[in-house]
Formats: C-alpha cells, sequence, structure tokens
C-alpha cells in the first residue's frame, strides 16, 4: 500500500500565492492558487478562511522575508557594493516580464488603497530601506562610496529600482536587470571614490 501523500505546508501554500499573484495580480481566485500548489480551494478555504485572508497573510511576511533575504546576501557577499549588486539581481527577478510588472503593480493599488494590506506594504518598504541603507553605510565605511547621508541615498536608489520597474516594462528595452543596474549606477557614480567607478556593472561583467 503506498504511503498517504503528506498534505501541503502553510508555506507551499504562501509559495504558490506567490507565484500566481506574479502570474495573475490580486484578482486571483482560490481555485487558481489551489491549482498552483496541488491542493483544493477546499484545502485553502480551511487553512487561512477565505481568499482575502490568505492574500493578507501572504503580504504579512513581505518585511520578515526582505529582512532574510537581504541578510542572506549580506552572509554571501562581503564586499558592500558586490551586496547591492546581487540586491538589483534580486529585485529584478520580480520583473521576469512586463505582464508581471503590470500584475505587481495591480496588487499596489490594494496596498496603498486597503488600510490592513498598506501596514504590511509599509512595513515591507521600510525593511527595504533600512537594509539598503545599511549597505550603503557599509560601503561608506570600506571607503567605496563618498561619506553621505545614507538614509536619503538609501531612498533615492529605492526610487530608482520601482522607476526602472516600470521604465523596463513599458520600453522593453534589454532585460530588467540591465534596466535597474543602469539606475542604480546613476545614482551612485556621483558619490563613488574615483577607483570604483560604475562598479555593480564592471563586476556584472566579471561574473
Amino acid at each position: 500500500m503506498s504511503p498517504r501523500p503528506r498534505s501541503a505546508t502553510d508555506e507551499d501554500l504562501i509559495a504558490a500565492t506567490q507565484r500566481v499573484v506574479t502570474q495573475l495580480g490580486p484578482h486571483l481566485t482560490l481555485a487558481d492558487i489551489g491549482k498552483e500548489a496541488g491542493v483544493s480551494a477546499a484545502t485553502l478555504v480551511q487553512r487561512f478562511g477565505s481568499k482575502r485572508a490568505l492574500l493578507l497573510k501572504f503580504a504579512s511576511l513581505g518585511a520578515e522575508g526582505t529582512h532574510r533575504q537581504f541578510a542572506a546576501i549580506r552572509n554571501a557577499h562581503p564586499d558592500p557594493l558586490d551586496a547591492l549588486r546581487e540586491i538589483v539581481r534580486c529585485y529584478s527577478h520580480m520583473a521576469p516580464t512586463p505582464e508581471a510588472v503590470s500584475n505587481g503593480l495591480a496588487f499596489l493599488q490594494v496596498d496603498l488603497t486597503d488600510p490592513e494590506f498598506h501596514r504590511f506594504a509599509h512595513a515591507q518598504a521600510r525593511a527595504a530601506l533600512r537594509a539598503l541603507e545599511k549597505v550603503l553605510h557599509d560601503a561608506v565605511k570600506a571607503g567605496q562610496l563618498a561619506p553621505c547621508d545614507t538614509e536619503r541615498l538609501a531612498f533615492a536608489l529605492h526610487s530608482a529600482i520601482g522607476g526602472a520597474m516600470v521604465a523596463w516594462a513599458v520600453l522593453r528595452e534589454g532585460t530588467a536587470e540591465d534596466a535597474i543596474l543602469a539606475a542604480v549606477e546613476t545614482v551612485l557614480e556621483p558619490r563613488l571614490k574615483p577607483h570604483r567607478t560604475a562598479p555593480v556593472r564592471k563586476q556584472r561583467a566579471r561574473g
């Protein structure tokens, strides 16, 4: 007699939710998520109660996930500018296609208009800003960047990354990663020490 298959964990279901959000945006159904996860819509209702509750659970993990991801990148890339290059690559994974960017923007509309979702979006944005600021602070400390207001620079980078994603989705020239790298380099270039000109693109070319 074959063993009974293990049911999907909550982590599996959240991961499936993330994939479907990228594919379909906030107008997805529980059936869509169930199909991706290999479970029934009834199972999702039993676990989470409703589509809204599942999406809120997904959104609530954003800040924690951002913190973990940035920490893992820093552990793997001690050089701050190497870490920044990997951070850019991770952001580009959020924009595999123009359609994925569109779906992300559709979900952002929910984040901006629904107080419960906005609370989690705000926490995730703050987590990203803090992590970027820490990388920039370390780059200044390492002599890679000139002394500057790293809090303001982190905000500028965060804004440039998001704007580059949308611009790439509209213009569709090159890859999302190339577009984000170009935006990041433009923001950083005036603050780089002379021997570190355009480090992100040069290091990427060697990889």
